[in-house]
């Protein structure tokens, strides 16, 4: 059983999670789990039919495209503090991926190439060629299978707190209290935002067979990427092993490497001017 599933398996036999992460000083926001930001009001959402179910996705903002991927267990509202800044340049488009937040899913087990086909398809939908993609965790996940397999549909991908096999997990995300006090966030959430809000361990018994045995993609896919990447983490990320992240920007040709400091993998709450540049730098070219 690797990490992230020893991490679920308290929630799947309904024991109590750890407390909420230790009160830190602004010196220490990687200790933290801020609340997540109100989301702007969106220009257009919808729920559109792709591969059997039903994908929520919301636009913000005119531009090139940018699609934003969220995290595992997570749902697209966590980037309320990224769209504003993101939307005055990008034509932004959010989406839960499939079993997450407002979207649906079907009898399909979970699987990163699944949910990679289900954004392209919302992008043949939505009539977009080719998008950028900032993608958290999984969604980063999904952004470098895209990549791989899909190199003509993407522009340039900023993955954050992402691995691309399971040797990049550390052993003790269980221990941590504050990756613990998400996970009990995300069950609050998805009782919220899911057609299915008693769904819960349901849904956290398939996701977690998927982590069981991916992503596992191969360092010749690695090096076989040709889209502008950026391979970036948090300086005290709590799942993703640093030596794995430099492995990942060496292996890919060209890749920029971005350690943000003082921020683990909740970056995008904890700092998030920080994380905005970051993002806005790397897709600006610099």
């Amino acid at each position: 059983m690797n990490a992230f599933a020893r991490l679920l398996a308290p929630l799947v036999l309904a024991i109590p999670l750890a407390g909420a992460p230790a009160t830190a000083g602004a010196e220490d926001l990687w200790m933290t789990l801020p609340e997540e930001p109100t989301m702007p009001k969106a220009d257009e959402a919808g729920l559109a039919d792709v591969n059997g179910i039903k994908l929520y996705y919301a636009v913000y903002g005119s531009g090139e495209p940018l699609l934003m991927l969220h995290g595992g267990l997570g749902h697209s509202d966590v980037w309320g503090a990224q769209i504003p800044a993101f939307s005055e340049k990008y034509k932004v488009i959010a989406v839960d991926s499939r079993g997450h937040g407002r979207s649906t899913r079907d009898d399909q087990p979970f699987g990163y190439d699944l949910m990679a086909d289900d954004v392209i398809a919302l992008m043949d939908k939505l009539g977009i060629d080719k998008a950028s993609i900032v993608g958290w965790s999984d969604g980063g996940i999904i952004g470098l299978d895209i990549a791989i397999r899909y190199p003509d549909r993407l522009n340039k991908l900023f993955a954050f707190g992402a691995n691309y096999n399971l040797s990049g997990l550390k052993d003790n995300i269980d221990e941590d209290p504050t990756f613990n006090a998400y996970i009990e966030r995300a069950g609050k959430d998805y009782a919220r935002l899911s057609p299915t809000p008693d769904g819960f361990d349901d849904f956290v018994t398939a996701i977690a067979e998927m982590w069981y045995s991916q992503p596992d993609f191969s360092k010749e896919q690695m090096m076989g990427i040709k889209s502008p990447v950026a391979i970036v983490d948090g300086e005290y990320d709590e799942a993703i092993r640093r030596e794995h992240t430099e492995e990942m920007a060496k292996l890919i040709p060209g890749a920029k490497l971005v350690i943000l400091p003082n921020v683990s993998h909740f970056a995008f709450w904890q700092d998030p001017e920080l994380f905005n540049k970051a993002v806005l730098d790397f897709l600006a070219g610099s």
